[in-house]
């Protein structure tokens, strides 16, 4: 019996997907929810799985087609020594799965490793004396598209402040072991921006704010955008409802996003949403940057590297590992007096964080 394949559900926001390679080819045998190819939307990858266990014998989209959801792009047929149009009969090949148990779910049927698409950059794309052109990504498409949307519609203006580690690096120091013992998490410097963010917002609620149309929308949740690099670019899941999650709470969502998004499996509702942002230029180095707001949001925090560097303490000069952070933010809703107090909230409660970190 011959069984079509089509293209996953999509979301409202996201009316078609491109074709990546075929992850099986025609004549192959596949087994049920194997992956037999990926779709690449502007905001996730979604894998297509084989509806049954049988052989793939059409394939009608080629990599690169633009596809819609619901559309037929391969048919696979059930059954035994069914052999492809056009195809030699060959036994069928092993399949090397990967289980997959989520925490909210006891069994879900084998899944098969899926390969990354390669990291723009990753490796030489073009000989030496050769040029070479390929299009972008509609991950890059949509990221160009709303950064270039951020500078014409929003009045976007950065403050800057530094903040002194020592205190953060000391009470990590000190409780890092006993944490990740009883949490079964690393405690990382982000649990402490958060949370640091957080509890500024009580201060500044504006800052979590947004404007739509002539109305400000005033958000009773702080729903916090974490910039991650992925293979297919800078992704950027929800943190959702931060405010609420305790420091092991915000280090375990935090890994569970790089996890995933190094695997490709973000969901759309991942990405869907927030209220503010956080971004981390510092895990590349970078000691001082201007990042540039995410629509509809007023609001962004960029971190950066921590370098030791002479500071005046009660009058005496003293080594101290600082970092430079930056808040860009809509002028439009957002005063200067507010960003800059907001920020200053931030480094103050940096700069005494044992009441950032409760758990221990």
């Amino acid at each position: 019996m011959k069984l079509e394949v089509r293209v996953p559900t999509l979301s409202d926001s996201v009316a078609s997907g491109t074709l990546l390679p075929w992850r099986k080819q025609v004549g192959e045998t596949v087994a049920r929810d194997d992956t037999l190819g990926v779709v690449e939307t502007d905001k996730v990858i979604l894998e297509i799985p084989a509806p049954a266990s049988g052989t793939l014998v059409e394939v009608r989209k080629e990599e690169g087609a633009v596809v819609k959801a619901d559309e037929v792009v391969a048919v696979i047929e059930t059954g035994e020594h069914v052999v492809a149009p056009g195809t030699a009969e060959k036994p069928a090949q092993p399949v090397a799965v990967t289980t997959v148990v989520p925490t909210t779910a006891a069994v879900v049927p084998p899944k098969p490793s899926v390969p990354l698409p390669a990291a723009a950059g990753a490796a030489s794309v073009a000989a030496p004396g050769e040029t070479r052109r390929e299009p972008l990504s509609r991950l890059r498409q949509r990221v160009a598209e709303r950064l270039v949307a951020a500078q014409h519609t929003a009045a976007m203006l950065t403050t800057f402040n530094e903040v002194n580690m020592q205190p953060v690096n000391e009470l990590r120091q000190r409780f890092k072991a006993e944490f990740e013992v009883k949490h079964g998490v690393k405690l990382g410097y982000m649990s402490f921006f958060v949370r640091a963010v957080c509890q500024a917002m009580q201060q500044f609620p504006i800052v979590n704010a947004a404007i739509d149309g002539n109305d400000i929308v005033w958000h009773g949740d702080v729903d916090i955008g974490i910039a991650i690099s992925s293979p297919r670019g800078l992704v950027v899941p929800i943190l959702r409802r931060a405010q609420s999650l305790s420091s092991a709470g915000i280090e375990a969502a935090i890994a569970d996003f790089a996890r995933r998004a190094r695997e490709s499996t973000l969901t759309l509702d991942d990405l869907s949403g927030g209220s503010f942002s956080i971004t981390n230029g510092g895990v590349f180095g970078s000691l001082l940057s201007t990042p540039i707001l995410n629509p509809p949001q007023s609001a962004i925090l960029g971190m950066h590297t921590i370098q030791e560097r002479p500071v005046a303490e009660n009058g005496q000069v003293v080594i101290r590992p600082m970092m430079y952070l930056a808040l860009t933010y809509d002028h439009r809703l957002i005063d200067g007096r507010d960003a800059v107090q907001f920020l200053v909230a931030v480094k103050a409660a940096l700069e005494a964080p044992e009441r950032l970190l409760e758990e221990v």
